[in-house]
């Protein structure tokens, strides 16, 4: 499986990228040849360049509106407002662009030719795409050993994502599983799994015991991967479908012999490198919407425009936050208690910078500072780390790295307000720590703008 960004996925879902945007390209392409074919021949380089602006800016705005989020159940309704959406959006910035750069204009008549064929092709081809996934035609066929809590775990998260690459067809195990509403067949050993599937169409074995101990078949299962199947441990497929660590169901030796967890010192000057450039930038772009936020909050009730908070940053070492006030002065009069969302100590304009993340950006200073850094898990205060050390393992290992405005758990997990969410956030800040680069920090970012945009995550 392709490892891009630090990120894995699945081949068939690249194919789909990439395949959708050739479609897109060739159908400007077509309609150049049809409506203006002496622009091919007089400017070929720049008509290049215009088909693929176009192509590139399409698929933004796809993306942007949830369209290779391939996991959720569509409708072709759906499908069609989607694209409609997308393709309106397009539309507009592609006008913006024009108007800037003149020379990038397609003839009238060759744009929306071409752009009407595109659209009708992606609406042809992710119908068609939809009725494959409903089919599990593209799917891996996986048998998993073990019908415990890691077992389930791995049937849920199956379950949960409608373009998943992989169908559980057995379990191995003495008992029933824990969690299998599809009804799967149970066999008690990898030797009679010959009675209920085709040996030769398991693609996958998934070994997800709660116990390994002396269970492992390991003969049967040499014979499985020199028979061309992939075997893998239930953690490590888990980590790899879900983007995140099962905390829970992982023992001290799975972080020791992992590989990741650190960053080298090339990396790490990359990193600081790359937070300074990114946050002095957006210190500069938002300076209007920074003071028009301060006028709002002083007018608005009784108080500071800053506040600042003790966290716990790289190392657990303590430093002070810096934040845009977006609750009453008064907020922890009585301690301190967790932040919620739709939290009543909000006031009006808090509530709207806190939605649209507005009130992070003094933050920014923290990580020119070097207090912080633009992606890494969330930094909470250290009254509640102390609680959540007690209750959930590994919780200190996000402190090996400094903590970010913005990170994989808040753009992937909604608000939490509760030691449940907190461990399900440490889940995504492991799976962050674990594969930490520059790259990941750029898939994140993007992803950041989506979250703000949409209003999802944290």
């Amino acid at each position: 499986m392709p490892y891009v960004f630090s990120r894995y996925y699945q081949v068939r879902d690249l194919l789909f990228f990439f395949g959708e945007g050739l479609a897109i390209f060739l159908s400007i392409f077509v309609s150049f040849v049809l409506f203006s074919p002496g622009n091919l021949t007089v400017a070929g380089v720049l008509c290049l360049g215009q088909m693929l602006l176009v192509m590139v800016v399409l698929q933004i705005c796809l993306y942007f509106f949830d369209m290779y989020d391939l996991g959720q159940t569509r409708n072709f309704t759906h499908i069609v407002t989607r694209t409609a959406q997308a393709a309106g959006v397009c539309c507009i910035i592609l006008s913006a662009l024009y108007y800037a750069v003149p020379g990038l204009l397609i003839p009238a008549r060759t744009f929306w030719f071409g752009y009407a064929f595109a659209c009708t092709i992606l609406l042809l081809c992710r119908f068609a795409w939809y009725m494959a996934l409903r089919r599990n035609i593209f799917a891996d066929r996986v048998v998993i050993i073990g019908t415990g809590k890691l077992a389930s775990d791995i049937m849920r998260e199956i379950q949960a994502h409608y373009q998943t690459a992989h169908h559980i067809v057995a379990f191995v195990g003495t008992q029933p599983p824990e969690h299998n509403p599809l009804h799967r067949p149970v066999v008690p050993s990898v030797d009679q799994l010959e009675k209920v599937v085709n040996l030769e169409s398991i693609d996958c074995i998934v070994v997800a015991p709660d116990d390994r101990r002396g269970n492992t078949p390991v003969r049967d299962l040499l014979e499985f991967k020199l028979r061309g199947a992939k075997i893998e441990s239930g953690a490590a497929f888990y980590e790899r479908m879900a983007g995140k660590i099962l905390v829970e169901r992982i023992d001290p030796s799975f972080l020791i012999f992992s590989n990741g967890f650190v960053l080298t010192r090339f990396q790490a000057v990359c990193k600081r490198l790359f937070d300074i450039f990114l946050a002095g930038i957006l210190l500069i772009l938002t300076l209007p919407v920074t003071l028009i936020s301060a006028v709002i909050i002083k007018l608005e009730s009784p108080g500071p425009i800053f506040y600042t908070q003790e966290r716990l940053g790289y190392r657990a070492i303590p430093f002070r936050v810096i934040k845009f006030r977006s609750m009453r002065e008064d907020a922890e009069k009585d301690g301190a208690v967790w932040a919620a969302e739709n939290d009543p100590r909000t006031t009006r304009f808090g509530a709207f910078i806190r939605r649209v993340r507005i009130d992070e950006l003094p933050q920014l200073w923290n990580v020119l500072k070097g207090e912080m850094s633009m992606v890494g898990p969330r930094p909470e205060r250290p009254v509640f780390v102390n609680e959540l050390i007690k209750d959930i393992p590994y919780y200190n290992v996000r402190h090996v790295v400094k903590p970010g405005i913005t990170g994989w758990a808040q753009v992937l997990y909604s608000y939490g307000d509760s030691i449940e969410d907190s461990l399900h956030k440490l889940e995504f800040d492991l799976y962050y720590i674990k594969n930490i680069s520059v790259a990941f920090d750029l898939l994140v970012a993007f992803y950041t703008v989506k979250t703000v945009l949409f209003g999802k995550g944290r």
